[in-house]
């Protein structure tokens, strides 16, 4: 019999095979793990940009995005395939102004593969598929973050409950209104 928590850990976290794509998306965060993830992606030829998004946050010293492209390069990554959004300040934001940053540099989003926290994934996901084109192909490459929560133990500790619980919640916020919309694609 599963556990009545299993619903949720099949809601909340996303994980897909990944496949060779146009570009990385990198919604932000202030864990490295995300940019070493798509900084391995990229040096494994899965696509030939990465962009990182997220604007200035003061716990950072500055945006997200450059803390990202810096771990980058430091990985390895040549600063000219680290294509830039430093405005976004939530996850619907790094969808929007993401594709507005794909569309002006004439960059390809047909397939898009989504690295993020692994609690953190289902939302990204929808944010990405809200914001892009109906018939862009997202595969989501999730990353353990600096809480070490994951789909296996999320439900041990009260961090990860609180931070997955809190994900449940800001989908019902973020989407809620959307359903109407979607329903009549």
């Amino acid at each position: 019999m599963p556990n009545p928590y299993d619903c949720i850990t099949d809601f909340i976290f996303v994980e897909t095979e990944v496949f060779a794509a146009d570009v990385i998306l990198v919604p932000g965060a202030n864990h490295p793990q995300l940019m070493e993830r798509a900084s391995c992606l990229y040096k494994n030829g899965m696509a030939p940009y990465i962009l990182p998004s997220e604007g200035y946050k003061p716990h950072v010293g500055t945006s997200e995005w450059e803390y990202l492209r810096n771990i980058g390069i430091t990985n390895g990554v040549p600063n000219e395939v680290i294509l830039r959004e430093d405005v976004a300040q939530h996850t619907l934001e790094n969808a929007r102004f993401s594709l507005e940053v794909l569309q002006s540099k004439d960059i390809k989003y047909e397939k898009v593969i989504i690295v993020c926290k692994a609690g953190h994934s289902r939302r990204a996901l929808l944010c990405y598929q809200e914001a892009f084109p109906k018939n862009t192909n997202f595969m989501v490459s999730p990353v353990e973050d600096r809480f070490g929560i994951t789909k296996e133990n999320w439900f041990t500790t009260e961090v990860g409950i609180s931070r997955d619980m809190t994900e449940v919640e800001k989908i019902g916020r973020y989407f809620g209104g959307f359903i109407p919309k979607w329903v009549g694609r």
